[in-house]
């Protein structure tokens, strides 16, 4: 893995991680014609590298296995090109993958690196790898959301014929694809304000399908509810990295604040108040600062309360990790499907302001159609239009209600997969901190 201030180099990802990681899908039909996976992927200081791996049967490929090296960008060109393709409007294209940031965690490194001097040996070690552990799961989970991706393109019967996917997929240099300036960014964000004005005006055609009307009310509820229980879930993911945990100090007087003991024990003779307070910071930081300071002071002579000392030392050390653990987990198995899910209910949304364009479209068509005929002219111009637009929205609807009965059964698979697998993982999780307290008390009862 690459960390700030070191030298770049492979990050590889192991079958078992990669297969770790597909915890985060959603819950694709793989087809034997066609597998896309990432084998390798290697981490710089402003980019990422992903290996796209290959196997396909399919007569469209000159190999029956390759591998090409992309680039975010290219992701986002290959995204852009199935949204601005007509053919597609009666489908829901895969949300384009996040952006890589790593920003966040290499200026903790940095800042560690800084701060190396005021900590123990033992509190550096056990930061260092705290944070290396969080780079390299931002970093595994980057690579995942790009490699799902791409296996949603491949399993959708009619994206995978896509020329500019297989270009993608095949050819073996640079695609040249360059990120947008500063003007294609402003065009974009001119456009996503004529959409969301127009979004409005289409939103009050009464639709003439009850199904598509269902869908829409549905899917605008449906996406506020994940958005919301999106941020609900980052929240309790960072409640077990940063919470109001126990801190710990030693004073030789009561120190101020608010405790859960302020009871004074002997050490070296003299009355020491050891002081639990509140305060809200890092878990991972305060364990290993409060087993740190304990193992110090258990270190410092052979006495029973020394003895004491070093066992729930190692008490929060354990918790720490299994803190972690759960953290990640809840992180995996559920933030990150809220996130997927909340940028696919965005695709199916605007598929549906696609279909509602295409009818509104239609209706003016039908309404130039009969001022025409009242007229007595440009008949045959209107009435070609009036035919080009009622074969797009009936082509559109056809394909749209399929896709979004497919929508349904996969998004419910994937949840019901994920909550269940949570749940094991956090009863697994709940135990082994039970299985913890109860072997600390033993021992410090005398009972082991």
């Amino acid at each position: 893995m690459m960390m700030e201030g070191s030298d770049d180099g492979p990050d590889f990802l192991s079958e078992e991680e990669r297969g770790a990681l597909r915890a985060v899908n959603v819950d694709l039909q793989t087809d034997a014609a066609l597998q896309v996976d990432i084998s390798d992927a290697l981490s710089e200081r402003d980019k990422v590298k992903f290996t796209v791996h290959t196997k396909s049967s399919l007569p469209n490929f000159k190999q029956n296995e390759f591998s090409v090296v992309r680039q975010h960008e290219e992701f986002i060109w290959l995204h852009d090109s199935f949204v601005e393709n007509e053919d597609y409007a009666g489908y829901i294209i895969p949300p384009a993958p996040p952006r890589p940031d790593f920003d966040a965690s290499r200026e903790k490194l940095q800042k560690l690196g800084e701060g190396e001097g005021s900590m123990t040996k033992e509190e550096f070690t056990k930061m260092k790898q705290e944070l290396e552990a969080e780079y390299l799961a931002i970093f595994k989970k980057t690579v995942a959301m790009h490699e799902v991706f791409l296996c949603r393109v491949a399993a959708h019967p009619i994206l995978r014929k896509d020329l500019n996917f297989h270009v993608f997929l095949e050819y073996n240099q640079d695609l040249s694809v360059r990120g947008k300036n500063k003007k294609e960014k402003l065009e974009d964000f001119f456009k996503n304000m004529v959409k969301s004005a127009d979004g409005v005006i289409v939103s009050g055609v009464k639709d003439v399908d009850d199904f598509f009307e269902h869908e829409r009310t549905f899917l605008v509820e449906y996406h506020n509810r994940v958005k919301d229980s999106s941020m609900k879930s980052d929240k309790m993911t960072r409640s077990h990295k940063s919470k109001c945990s126990e801190g710990f100090c030693l004073e030789w007087k009561p120190c101020r604040g608010r405790y859960f003991s302020e009871n004074p024990c002997i050490y070296n003779g003299k009355s020491v108040i050891i002081c639990i307070k509140l305060q809200c910071s890092d878990v991972a930081d305060d364990c290993n600062r409060i087993g740190s300071s304990l193992y110090a002071l258990g270190t410092q002579d052979s006495t029973d309360i020394c003895k004491f000392f070093l066992k729930v030392s190692e008490l929060f050390d354990k918790t720490r990790k299994i803190e972690a653990r759960v953290s990640a987990d809840e992180d995996l198995k559920l933030s990150d499907l809220l996130k997927y899910y909340l940028r696919e209910s965005q695709a199916a949304k605007d598929l549906l302001y696609r279909r509602s364009r295409s009818l509104v479209d239609y209706e003016n068509a039908n309404k130039a159609l009969d001022k025409a005929r009242a007229k007595n002219k440009d008949v045959l111009q209107a009435e070609t239009t009036q035919q080009i637009c009622c074969q797009k929205f009936e082509k559109i609807s056809e394909s749209a209600k399929q896709e979004l009965i497919d929508f349904k059964t996969r998004r419910v698979a994937a949840f019901r997969k994920n909550l269940v697998e949570l749940a094991e993982l956090e009863l697994k999780h709940a135990k082994g901190n039970l299985q913890l307290l109860q072997s600390c008390l033993a021992v410090l009862n005398g009972d082991t």
